[in-house]
């Protein structure tokens, strides 16, 4: 229970469905006075209070169990790292995958819990080769990307009782009929350990600062930074630099090299990406029985799916989509679809430009 209007109700479904709940707030963060600052985050003192008295109104036990060393490991270091190496990595993807399904499941199971129900908009389904995660019914509040990291044996002891409400807006009525007071309360949203939204300013603080080139895509100095940890590809603000492009348009990031502390930046048209691949990869469910097959991929939570044909090996998957992805960063999690189905995820490791240099 994260303090939420959308968990708030889905323990309340668990209740009237008829199943023993109990209510557990996890603590991932050491600073334990630490204050909700709008309508970011989802873990600070505030939120543990208002889980308890949506708890409390449910007739269910309460408890905060302390996850924040593991979510340190796992999420923040995973973070800092995936930065370092000149990655965009996914925080709340990697939450899911570390702490909800992996570290709350475990300690469930050991507990003698059958499963773990959260609010998420996901729905799960009979398939011929056993349960699959299909997406929302709401598809503006689908959260069926973030859940890609989900194997087999965690989706058999996952409950998500809102994936089939056709609005938010009918949640939230829902809350305030049943007199839940976090009715009305924000979505969290950003990083939740970065609760003031700096992650440029988060990041120097962790990594440091030094001074490198802003190069163009033949390697031409453009301009300098102090951290090439503080660049995503698709990033146009904040470049400041010292040469104009010769045709006068904006320039982007392309791509961050940790090595060399060096960021490329070009064109727009150059952050079309005709190929992506990666090593990483795991299947919500059965895993697909051919090893070249048509299907949709998604490369945000909030992204458009695009058709696209994947290839798996022993070693990997490959996605070719049918028109170019738009600014795809290595680090970035790239699911797969089949229709509503959620088949799999992997993350990107390499990407192909649609337009050669030079181009």
């Amino acid at each position: 229970m994260s303090g939420g209007v959308d968990s708030a109700v889905a323990a309340a479904r668990a209740v009237d469905a008829g199943h023993d709940v109990v209510g557990v707030h996890l603590a991932l963060s050491r600073a334990g006075g630490t204050l909700r600052t709008g309508s970011r985050g989802c873990c600070t003192i505030e939120d543990a209070l208002d889980a308890r008295r949506v708890a409390d109104l449910l007739g269910i036990p309460f408890y905060v169990w302390d996850f924040s060393e593991r979510f340190r490991d796992d999420v923040i270091e995973d973070f800092i790292s995936e930065y370092k190496a000149g990655r965009t990595p996914n925080p709340c993807l990697r939450c899911n995958e570390k702490i909800k399904f992996a570290a709350l499941l475990e300690r469930a199971i050991e507990l003698g819990f059958d499963a773990v129900c959260t609010g998420h908009y996901a729905t799960l389904v009979d398939g011929s080769g056993g349960l699959e995660l299909h997406r929302a019914s709401d598809s503006a509040k689908d959260q069926s990307y973030v859940l890609g990291v989900l194997n087999a044996e965690q989706l058999a002891r996952t409950y998500f009782p809102l994936g089939d409400t056709p609005s938010k807006a009918l949640v939230r009525a829902e809350a305030a009929e049943r007199g839940i007071t976090v009715a009305q309360k924000p979505d969290s949203h950003d990083i939740c350990f970065i609760p003031d939204g700096d992650t440029r300013g988060w990041l120097a603080e962790k990594v440091g600062t030094e001074t490198g080139d802003i190069v163009d895509r033949s390697g031409g100095v453009v301009g300098t930074h102090e951290g090439a940890h503080a660049f995503t590809v698709g990033q146009r603000r904040g470049l400041r630099l010292g040469v104009p492009a010769a045709d006068g348009k904006p320039r982007f990031v392309l791509e961050v090299r940790p090595v060399s502390n060096t960021v490329v930046v070009g064109p727009k048209e150059a952050l079309a990406i005709a190929e992506i691949a990666g090593e990483r990869f795991s299947w919500a469910g059965a895993a697909p029985v051919a090893s070249d097959f048509a299907c949709e991929v998604q490369i945000r939570a909030h992204a458009e799916p695009v058709p696209a044909r994947a290839q798996v090996t022993d070693t990997g998957v490959r996605v070719v989509p049918e028109v170019p992805l738009d600014g795809v960063a290595p680090g970035q999690s790239a699911v797969i679809y089949v229709g509503t189905r959620v088949l799999g995820q992997f993350t990107i490791d390499t990407t192909v430009s649609a337009v050669p240099v030079g181009a």
